[in-house]
């Protein structure tokens, strides 16, 4: 099993498209980034926190999120994701994970919790699973 220390940290940004914006509200200038895709990024970013440091053939999935939506992010601005490992106890990672525009405005913030997986037995499994085998 890979060494991953509590503290290690990541920082990735992106700037909000249509691609990430909410749509339903119907007016362009009500359009900002969605919930789900502020998750996506948060989970995004712990997964690459801690992705070089795992042994080959692993990977992390998400297993457990928990966030606040603080602040609208408009179109056109540019969001921060950060992610923290705060513990690691056997294959699980949790993350304490924040998002603030350009601005310094807090944009969410929450945790998340990741499990580590060998990628070939987790695929024979939901092979199996497919198969009505589990």
């Amino acid at each position: 099993m890979a060494e991953i220390p509590a503290g290690t940290k990541r920082e990735e940004a992106l700037v909000v498209t249509t691609e990430e914006a909410i749509s339903f509200l119907g007016l362009d200038s009500a359009r900002v980034l969605s919930t789900p895709q502020m998750i996506l990024q948060m989970e995004r970013t712990s997964r690459n926190a801690v992705l070089p440091l795992l042994d080959p053939g692993h990977d992390t999935v998400g297993t457990h999120v928990n966030v606040y939506h603080l602040a609208a992010a408009p179109l056109g601005s540019r969001v921060i994701f950060h992610s923290e490992v705060l513990w690691v106890e056997d294959r699980r990672i949790q993350f304490k994970v924040e998002a603030v525009d350009e601005k310094g405005v807090k944009i969410g913030e929450g945790t998340h919790e990741r499990r580590v997986i060998d990628i070939a037995r987790f695929a024979e499994k939901m092979e199996r699973a497919k198969a009505g085998l589990s």
